[in-house]
């Protein structure tokens, strides 16, 4: 045990209850992400200037927006997790997989299925996707964080063994080696950074540029979340894809191995946009 350790400041993960019903934080986390984003879409679509032109969807059309992303994430994220992360078990149990409440979503779940909801949003409204892809990308950062630091209060997804990391925590279930607490380096990059760099490129006209901004987001997130999984314990049921780990480096996990082709998606969007003139 090192010398320095910081004790896990133990949250209830249960924010609300009422008699037999429980609010969770993670539930919160979902709420708040995506009315934060809604609220800050409103925002953006509002704002003239940062689109020059450009069309995309009105004020009264992001509640349509909303609901479509909503369903895209949960069905999405949960058959992300099922597939990518615990098949067999799901096989074995499939009256498992609507039982959300005990957890189990994947981002890249979430991402493909939000995506086909913002697509088919974006063809009943007879508004240019790319448009609504990067009105959307710009807010999904406040869900991450949100969702990261759920992630800590549950105490879940935890960090590898950092036993001479000042900062590192001993988190519960987790025996009593003090580990990275990687929810948190995940709530700041993935989260924080990933937030002001996108709005710094819309500020500067990135929304005149059809994919431009969702590209920058793929690219970013699969950046943020491959640095974040080197200091992160992979998924138990999966462990490492290939190699071992020793310490912080070493070892594939899926979260990178899902991101890699995220990166590719979204360099491609990017480079994209270099042909096309800006929106004056």
């Amino acid at each position: 045990m090192p010398v320095f350790a910081l004790p896990f400041p133990v949250i209830d993960p249960v924010a609300l209850s009422f008699g037999p019903i429980a609010i969770k934080w993670y539930g919160l986390a979902y709420v708040a992400g995506l009315l934060g984003g809604w609220w800050y879409c409103r925002k953006l679509v509002a704002a003239e200037r940062l689109w020059g032109g450009r069309a995309r969807p009105g004020v009264d059309q992001l509640d349509d927006m909303l609901l479509f992303v909503a369903l895209g994430v949960v069905l999405g994220g949960r058959l992300g997790f099922v597939l990518f992360y615990d098949l067999e078990r799901y096989l074995a149990r499939p009256q498992d997989i609507v039982q959300v409440w005990q957890g189990g979503m994947s981002f890249h779940g979430g991402l493909v299925g939000a995506t086909l909801g913002l697509w088919l949003f974006a063809r009943r409204r007879g508004i240019p996707a790319m448009s609504v892809f990067d009105l959307a990308a710009t807010v999904v950062p406040i869900g991450l964080f949100l969702g990261r630091i759920a992630n800590f209060v549950n105490a879940e997804l935890w960090g590898r063994a950092a036993p001479d990391v000042p900062w590192a925590m001993v988190f519960p279930n987790a025996g009593p080696v003090p580990r990275h607490p990687s929810q948190l380096y995940e709530a700041f990059g993935e989260g924080i950074l990933l937030f002001i760099l996108l709005g710094l490129v819309v500020r500067a006209g990135g929304l005149k540029r059809p994919g431009l901004v969702a590209g920058l987001f793929g690219m970013g997130y699969a950046i943020a979340r491959i640095v974040c999984e080197f200091f992160r314990e992979p998924d138990p049921q999966l462990g490492f894809l290939f190699g071992t780990a020793g310490g912080t480096g070493g070892g594939l996990t899926m979260g990178m191995l899902l991101s890699l082709p995220l990166f590719a998606a979204g360099l491609v969007l990017a480079l994209r946009t270099r042909r096309e003139p800006a929106a004056s």
